[in-house]
């Protein structure tokens, strides 16, 4: 990989706690498709979401991302081994995986090199699938606001990368043999406060912060809060996009 950009480390503490979680329904659809449930690697797993997520479904779950500060928050459980490395060079046995998984991070790789060791290590059958998630939806009236944070006040300071997530990485070179996959959202019942500290958790508003030493969503927060009206909870919605395959092996 030609230099780790480490937009995350910095936060991490904040990042996990404040990251919606993914559908149960995701995995189940994944280990189901695997072609048994023996091992998973979770390449870029960050604070270990998704790798928690496979090891309540797979006997053993390879955790890896290079930074260091996000695996120490990563959650522990005794089939996860967590390495802090390279999904581009990863040190797993050749036709070992069962499911790689990229879960918000597929962006960040150097995608060539990281499909070459995904072929190098799924077994026969084995599946691949890379996701992501960008603009999330409360009412109108809310979300006026957030894309007004997303685009104007902390949109100069989203990494090039970001692009690739806002098109569902639909341009993004995926060589393997496609395998359809039903739509899967996601969904949160958050109050305002855990909404605001999501918007915080963004790379966009902590780069902001880190240059100017101002905090953007401060410039929101009071006409959200507005908005949101009554306390309470209020279902919060990210369209999740999936890509899904298998390698494709010579006739």
């Amino acid at each position: 990989m030609s230099g780790f950009k480490d937009h995350f480390s910095g936060h991490a503490a904040v990042y996990r706690d404040a990251r919606p979680s993914y559908p149960a329904a995701l995995f189940d659809w994944l280990a189901e498709r695997a072609p048994s449930r023996r091992l998973a690697w979770d390449a870029g797993c960050g604070n270990g979401q998704a790798s928690v997520a496979l090891a309540a479904r797979f006997g053993r779950v390879i955790a890896t991302d290079p930074s260091a500060a996000q695996v120490a928050h990563a959650e522990a459980r005794p089939n996860i081994d967590y390495r802090i490395e390279a999904a581009e060079r990863a040190s797993l046995d050749a036709a070992s995986v069962d499911l790689v998984t990229v879960a918000q991070a597929l962006h960040w790789f150097d995608v060539g090199a990281f499909h070459a060791e995904v072929q190098r290590v799924l077994r026969p059958g084995g599946l691949v699938a890379a996701w992501s998630y960008a603009d999330c939806t409360v009412m109108p009236e809310v979300d006026r606001h957030v894309k007004h944070l997303y685009r104007d006040l902390v949109g100069p300071y989203w990494p090039a990368e970001r692009r690739l997530v806002e098109t569902g990485y639909r341009t993004v070179p995926f060589p393997f043999e496609p395998v359809a996959a039903p739509v899967f959202a996601m969904r949160v019942d958050w109050d305002v406060q855990a909404l605001l500290a999501y918007l915080r958790s963004w790379s966009a508003s902590q780069r902001h912060l880190a240059a100017t030493g101002c905090d953007a969503v401060a410039q929101v927060e009071a006409a959200i809060r507005e908005a949101w009206g009554e306390p309470g909870v209020r279902t919060v919605c990210w369209e999740l996009h999936l890509r899904c395959g298998r390698v494709l092996r010579a006739a």
